[in-house]
Formats: structure tokens, sequence, C-alpha cells
């Protein structure tokens, strides 16, 4: 099936950030993409932390601009969406949750995931602390998205686990949504992003390829790429990865798409043929 992670350049106007996602995601549509993920914060790069909060829609509101807007498209292009991230309203005041929106290909909501793991960072040049305004989460998330088959491939089902951004440095999230529950694999991760440009020079590759490896399971990592309005500088690298750590797909910078196959067949190999992930003993 043929996937694309979705790089934007995000502003402080949150409808001109829609209209780019829309356009995006229609360009992935038109090179046949069955699956396509947006960056964390698609909707919003502001001038300070704070103006998530004037934006902050209330869950599952089918009315609420970005939510219906994800929503419509997916259901007009017939795709999987994962849908970066946008800010919900938290149940503590001035705060707003993290959220990953997923719509199915018939626009419904197929799942939502907070961001759990928060992240704070200061060089004595850059500093960043998410829980000045965000509330973490607290329960990983999976979900099935039956694949329709197409001339390539026969129908199947894709096991997806959620995570974002900060949440990359943090493996043992990645093994609870493999093997809590049914105990099976995921089969895919997403990690929408916006990592600095410190932070993911030094890191985003060779923490995508480790999840992905340890995980043995594709890795799409959808992110913001490029300098900002409000004069941050995001990594980019918006990146697919498969189980043997190999990068299948990657775009440097500027808005775009990194979009590349992923062979089931290659997933079941590297599986059987090194099946570490029936070793584990912890």
């Amino acid at each position: 099936m043929k996937v694309a992670a979705i790089q934007m350049v995000s502003t402080p106007d949150p409808v001109h950030n829609a209209e780019r996602a829309r356009y995006w995601l229609h360009e992935a549509a038109a090179q046949g993409v069955q699956l396509a993920a947006l960056p964390e914060y698609f909707c919003l790069m502001g001038q300070q932390d704070s103006d998530k909060l004037a934006i902050a829609e209330t869950a599952a509101d089918t009315t609420a601009p970005l939510q219906r807007m994800l929503s419509e498209t997916a259901a007009a292009l017939g795709l999987w969406l994962i849908g970066g991230t946008l800010p919900l309203r938290a149940a503590t005041p001035e705060r707003v949750r993290n959220a990953t929106c997923v719509y199915a290909p018939d626009g419904h909501l197929a799942a939502r995931y907070d961001k759990i793991h928060l992240f704070r960072f200061d060089n004595g040049r850059e500093s960043y602390d998410e829980a000045r305004v965000l509330e973490a989460g607290e329960q990983p998330c999976t979900f099935v998205a039956p694949i329709s088959a197409t001339a390539e491939h026969a129908a199947f089902d894709l096991k997806v686990g959620l995570s974002v951004c900060y949440d990359l440095r943090f493996p043992e999230l990645y093994r609870a949504m493999s093997f809590s529950g049914d105990q099976v694999p995921c089969d895919l991760f997403a990690v929408p992003a916006a990592f600095t440009y410190t932070t993911g020079q030094a890191h985003w590759e060779l923490l995508l390829r480790a999840r992905a490896i340890e995980n043995q399971a594709f890795v799409i990592a959808p992110a913001q790429g490029g300098l900002h309005q409000n004069g941050r500088r995001t990594w980019g690298h918006s990146m697919i990865v498969d189980p043997w750590g190999d990068v299948l797909a990657c775009l440097p910078e500027g808005e775009g798409l990194a979009v590349a196959t992923l062979d089931m067949a290659r997933l079941r190999a590297v599986r059987q043929q090194l099946p570490a992930l029936q070793h584990r003993r912890l």
C-alpha cells in the first residue's frame, strides 16, 4: 500500500494552514495514497504557546472547523487520515491536549491519541516547556485500519500505533502499543512531529530508525520543516522507514510529500528471518 508523510511549514494563521493541509492531502490522493499523515501542529505554529488556547476545539465536535476539515477531506478522498495534531480542550483550565485524530475513509473518527510525554528543553539559547500550556495524555492508542484491495495488493488489516514527536524518545511506549491487550505487534507507527532544528539534526533519523528496527515495523513520520513566521526553525526530514531500518522516503525541508509503498511481505520476511519479537524475555 502507498502512504504519504506530509511536511508543512505552518504559520500563525489556522485557516491558511488548513488550506495547505487540504492541498497536500489532495496531492497525496492523486498519487494513489491510501493512508496519509499530517505533522504535529499542522494547524498552528503560533507566536507564543498560549495561541493554542484560542483555537482549541471540543473533542468530537463535528462542527469545529479543524475536525470538520479532516473528516470531510478523508471522506472526499476516501483515504485513512492521521490528522497530525490539533489542540483539544482539556479538563484543566488554561490547558489543552495535543491530540492526534484519525479519520477513516468514510470520514468517521476512528481513533484519538493525546500526547503523553511533554517536551522540555533549554540549552541557554533555546527553551521550550510544553507543560506551560499542554495537559499530558495518559493512554497509549492503537487502531486497526482495514485497507481495501488494489491492483497491487489484496485487502488486509493494518495495526497502527500512534505517538507524537517527543514520545519518540520513549521506547517503552512503542512496546506497550504492540504487547498489551491483543499482543499483536503493530505494523506501522505514526510519529507526527515538530522537532526543533537542534534536536532534530542530532537525533531525529537515529530515533526513527531505532523504533522501526527494535519493533520490526514501518514508521511514518510527517514533520514541520522550515523557518516559521514566529522565528522558530524546525528540522523537517519527514520520513518513512521500513522494518529493517531502511529509509524509504525523506523530504529534507519545505512543504511537500514523502511517499513510499509499504510492502507487507517485507514486514513478514523481516519478522520471520530475525524473530526478535518472539525472543523478548522482559
